[in-house]
């Protein structure tokens, strides 16, 4: 029997990857046609040395640098109407943002801003924005958003008390730079989340509804990645292969959500994030399990297919059944990596949910879920994870 393969398209950015790649920076800027750029970075980066390092490359070419290093984790909508000050203050034609997904998101809607002259929030949803924005490079410093890939951005609406999923093809970095390197300095508390973020996003991408053999490539790579090297890198973040290997995982699967889509459990976790200004990663590592559940039925196969790549054999599978068997596997590496089940531990109230599914249901992610989901269903997925 032939195959079909449903015509899909498939974006990435130029992509570098490996130790090193972090002192291209300012070369593909330059490239790109450069002069003066926006360094976009976090306080952490700032201390361990990482940000100084990428400017040093944009001097280094004779490029003029503005500095907006002030991104919180959640990246807020008004501190990416700051770096837009900050961008034409300095009379910016493009950005360098080095950091994980918070400033590589703020850098994206930093850039969309300006292009378009509007206010971040305006672009929530799907194809919101019209003109591209200035050229921009992405340094990755952790193994977990892929953000440096993809065409999502997400920005926490401070007055609305969610985060806004903004997903455009204009939101695709024209260099992303992976440097394993930079993640030796990635707390541990990070590496846990950022490395559970990763697997969401390859399982979402894997059951998407827009899924196709270029994403399913990209998925279960990653997702068999981040099985062999999560728990690994936790134990020991000097270890420099293990680091590579969730860089890796965190690339692929960027790559994967980018073009295929997510779903429920993203759409959970960006109203759990913004109502409780939680790390998004660790909202995602909290929801998965409930959101297998909820969906299973929905995306039988290839959910056992995950847990094959995740290292069950063909017998546990078959002996467990693979419901049983892939929740038995997310559930013991998110307890590997020291991440508690339930959302009640990280502040939440099942009073909230009512609000929280209001939110998801309404968020772009669930357009590419493989079950439709109600605001009512939604609550239920909730439920579970408390």
């Amino acid at each position: 029997m032939s195959e079909s393969y449903p015509m899909r398209k498939y974006v990435m950015p130029e992509t570098v990857f490996g130790d090193g790649a972090a002192g291209l920076a300012g070369r593909y800027a330059k490239s790109l046609g450069a002069t003066s750029v926006l360094l976009v970075s976090d306080p952490g980066l700032v201390a361990a040395g990482w940000a100084g390092a990428v400017e040093e490359t944009c001097l280094a070419e004779g490029l003029a640098v503005a500095r907006f290093l002030e991104v919180s984790p959640n990246p807020r909508c008004t501190e990416v109407g700051r770096g837009v000050e900050a961008f034409k203050d300095g009379r910016c034609d493009a950005v360098v943002v080095v950091g994980g997904g918070s400033p590589m998101d703020a850098a994206k809607g930093i850039a969309a801003s300006v292009a378009n002259d509007a206010d971040v929030r305006s672009f929530e949803g799907v194809d919101m924005i019209r003109l591209p924005g200035p050229p921009l490079v992405c340094v990755a410093s952790t193994a977990g958003t892929g953000s440096e890939v993809s065409r999502f951005s997400i920005i926490n609406d401070v007055y609305r008390k969610v985060k806004i999923a903004i997903i455009s093809p204009k939101m695709v970095p024209d260099a992303a730079l992976v440097d394993p390197r930079l993640i030796s300095t990635v707390p541990l508390e990070l590496i846990a989340a950022t490395g559970m973020d990763a697997l969401t996003h390859a399982f979402e991408a894997y059951v998407s509804s827009a899924s196709s053999a270029l994403t399913d490539l990209d998925a279960r790579r990653a997702a068999a990645l981040v099985a062999r090297n999560l728990e690994r890198l936790y134990r020991d973040p000097a270890d420099a292969e293990a680091r590579g290997a969730m860089a890796l995982a965190s690339m692929l699967a960027g790559r994967a959500f980018s073009n295929a889509g997510l779903g429920v459990v993203h759409a959970m976790a960006h109203a759990l994030g913004g109502l409780l200004d939680a790390p998004h990663g660790l909202c995602n590592a909290l929801l998965l399990d409930a959101g297998i559940e909820a969906n299973f039925e929905s995306a039988r196969e290839r959910y056992a297919d995950l847990a094959l790549d995740m290292g069950a054999s063909p017998e546990d599978v078959a002996a467990e059944g693979a419901e049983a068997c892939v929740l038995r596997l997310v559930r013991g590496l998110r307890a590997a990596v020291g991440i508690a089940p339930g959302l009640g531990g990280m502040g939440a109230s099942r009073s909230d949910i009512r609000r929280l599914a209001g939110f998801a249901a309404r968020d772009a992610c669930l357009a590419t879920n493989p079950a439709r989901f109600d605001a009512a269903r939604i609550e239920g997925v909730f439920e579970r994870a408390f």
